[in-house]
């Protein structure tokens, strides 16, 4: 990863239970590694319970509910999947409105696994470019996105750059990716 995200913030936003632990732990830690300060949001204070597929596993401290969470107050945006974190995620107004407002203020977006439910919610994947999880392409094509299976897709033909993965055997790619485009941002947050 040769990007670096030196004093770059990152949302990690995501439901107080069911997100798929590695699809939450692989990207912070790449972003980490390169230098960004990520923070985990949730609908809840306390903590978000993860999923090592359908068996619990860890436990995270909340850093900031969504309802008082800003995306002005950060560079960029990445959604974990998990079957049951998404659809609870998208259920939350204050989160889809976090959401909402990244894609408003042009900042890069990246969502893996079922991650991208929460963008059919917002209304945001109509006329962009995207893969997910298998299940997820009948929701994202009515929702006026176009789907394909790909490791990585990075779509710009939106206001903002869209990066997103199938599962969790394609981390090492979006890592890799959503590094690089959070670097090349042009939407950081004046510090």
């Amino acid at each position: 990863m040769a990007g670096s995200l030196q004093g770059v913030r990152v949302a990690f936003v995501v439901a107080n239970e069911g997100v798929e632990e590695v699809e939450l732990t692989r990207p912070w830690g790449a972003v980490s590694s390169a230098g960004g300060a990520p923070a985990l949001i949730a609908p809840e204070p306390g903590v978000v319970k993860t999923l090592d597929h359908l068996d619990a596993s860890a436990a995270y401290q909340v850093d900031l509910t969504t309802g008082a969470a800003s995306a002005e107050d950060f560079d960029a945006l990445v959604l974990p999947g998990g079957v049951a974190n998404p659809d609870r995620l998208r259920l939350d107004d204050a989160a889809v409105e976090l959401v909402a407002g990244f894609f408003r203020a042009g900042k890069p977006a990246a969502a893996i696994c079922h991650g991208p439910w929460t963008l059919v919610e917002a209304d945001l994947v109509r006329d962009r470019t995207l893969t997910s999880w298998p299940s997820l392409r009948t929701d994202i094509e009515n929702a006026g996105g176009r789907w394909i299976d790909a490791e990585v897709q990075v779509c710009t033909s939106g206001p903002n750059s869209l990066i997103t993965s199938r599962k969790p055997e394609d981390l090492d790619a979006f890592d890799t990716v959503i590094v690089d485009l959070f670097a090349q941002s042009e939407t950081r947050v004046r510090r």
